[in-house]
């Protein structure tokens, strides 16, 4: 899950696309480890701060998992409806690590997409090792995700070809997002 939604196009993957195009492999490199980071803060505390909630009030966990199925029925939307954006120019590594920190921590979709897809997973008897494996392991595909998009596109022809293919690839995250969105409620109603 965590894949879905490291992979999903947005504002980090244009973030991480962008600086790639004006600052080269070295430039993406640090903005796809500066997002990995922001997503480690918000990792960790999702996993702790969720199973808190879990076990201290499990009315407003239940409340929690409906409002996180809804925002991943929302996003599956947008990102289908979605359309290409133009993007700015600027330059050098440290503004490409610091960019891509603050989209990934300034962005609270990610909290709210951690939050509906963990509800699913975590539970109040995990160990206190399990939840940080769980978090870490969040933040480490998240990292490894965006530096494979920062090294496959630093050659201009990988990055020509999927901007052909974005809408088809738009779809297909569009549509995976609905459909955990739609496991999300199959699970609350206890079918």
């Amino acid at each position: 899950m965590f894949i879905l939604g490291a992979t999903s196009p947005g504002p980090s993957l244009a973030v991480v696309l962008r600086n790639t195009m004006i600052g080269g492999r070295s430039r993406g490199l640090a903005c796809a480890v500066g997002h990995g980071i922001g997503f480690g803060f918000y990792a960790v505390t999702v996993v702790f701060g969720l199973v808190a909630i879990m076990e201290s009030n499990p009315d407003l966990f239940t409340i929690l998992q409906i409002l996180g199925g809804i925002f991943l029925l929302y996003l599956g939307i947008e990102i289908i409806r979605s359309e290409e954006k133009e993007i700015e120019h600027s330059e050098g590594k440290r503004e490409g690590f610091m960019e891509g920190f603050f989209i990934a921590f300034l962005n609270p979709k990610i909290a709210v997409f951690m939050l509906a897809v963990l509800s699913s997973v975590l539970d109040p008897s995990m160990s206190s090792d399990t939840k940080w494996i769980i978090a870490v392991m969040g933040m480490t595909i998240d990292t490894a995700w965006y530096v494979l998009v920062a090294l496959v596109l630093s050659n201009s022809s990988m990055l020509t070809k999927i901007e052909k293919n974005q809408r088809i690839l738009n779809l297909i995250t569009g549509v995976l997002m609905i459909g955990l969105a739609i496991w999300t409620a199959y699970k609350l109603s206890g079918l």
